[in-house]
């Protein structure tokens, strides 16, 4: 059955939206071309530039997705990381990866207007956007502790707008494949008051809770089959559930739950197919 949000989290979420919209946007340093937008938003923050900030580039030429993985970046996309410091404990830093993913939904379904309802969009643990099955973001977050306390976070955010890449071991698209144009600097503005709502919902980790129940209200389905590659081991089953902390429940073949904190998940393509 389909998950239920409270409501008292939904009137919550509005509120935050609400005051993420009328207060002052957050600054942009745009560029035509970088490396990576994450390296260069953790570079400006350890040299002390104010946060919250954000770094958007036309293209990447290293931009880097989970495990490490490249991740192409023609221009029409979205590359842009926002910067921001933090006070949550270093064990809750791993729920950026669910807040993002979140707001990045949040943000498609906006601009997508009246379109948005036939957009068969479902979140993929940790922090993949799919539709119609093939991916169509990356978030990476990455952070490091201060010494003098506090977090400082980059989080980045990838967005297939005008072009899907190629080549890879997984279906891709675009939001413009679907008939979406909308350009990068528009999508991101949107993306700002998403993020930022957000974030405050989370609240340094207190109100992860109302973040994990969004996730899972647009997760896919329970009995969803997938396998999941720790690093050390594929462990193949279907997903059960998301843990209080973020971790992956899966019911692997023997009828074990297995709790996860780190993996890459390739869901049956038969099933991803059935996903509505």
């Amino acid at each position: 059955p389909p998950l239920i949000i409270p409501a008292a989290i939904d009137g919550q979420i509005t509120m935050l939206y609400t005051a993420a919209m009328t207060r002052p946007t957050t600054p942009i340093q745009r560029h035509v071309s970088l490396a990576s937008t994450n390296a260069e938003a953790m570079r400006l923050g350890l040299s002390g530039v104010t946060a919250p900030l954000w770094v958007q580039a036309e293209q990447q030429t290293a931009g880097r997705g989970r495990s490490g993985k490249a991740w192409q970046s023609p221009p029409g996309n979205l590359y842009a990381s926002l910067l921001v410091r933090l006070n949550c404990p270093p064990t809750a830093i791993h729920h950026l990866s669910f807040v993002a993913a979140v707001a990045t939904l949040a943000t498609i379904r906006r601009c997508a207007g009246s379109a948005a309802a036939r957009l068969p969009l479902r979140l993929k643990w940790p922090n993949d956007i799919l539709l119609d099955s093939a991916k169509l973001t990356g978030i990476l977050p990455e952070s490091t502790v201060l010494g003098r306390g506090g977090v400082l976070a980059v989080i980045g955010i990838g967005v297939n707008l005008a072009h899907a890449p190629s080549g890879l071991d997984r279906a891709t698209t675009c939001l413009a494949a679907h008939g979406i144009d909308i350009a990068p600097a528009a999508f991101l503005d949107a993306l700002d008051a998403d993020l930022l709502a957000c974030l405050a919902l989370w609240d340094d980790g207190r109100g992860f809770a109302a973040i994990r129940a969004r996730w899972l209200a647009d997760g896919l389905a329970r009995g969803t089959p997938m396998t999941v590659h720790t690093g050390n081991e594929r462990i193949a089953g279907v997903f059960e559930d998301m843990a209080a902390d973020g971790a992956l429940i899966l019911r692997d073949h023997s009828g074990y739950d297995r709790s996860l904190s780190f993996g890459d998940v390739t869901l049956d393509a038969a099933a991803a197919a059935e996903e509505p």
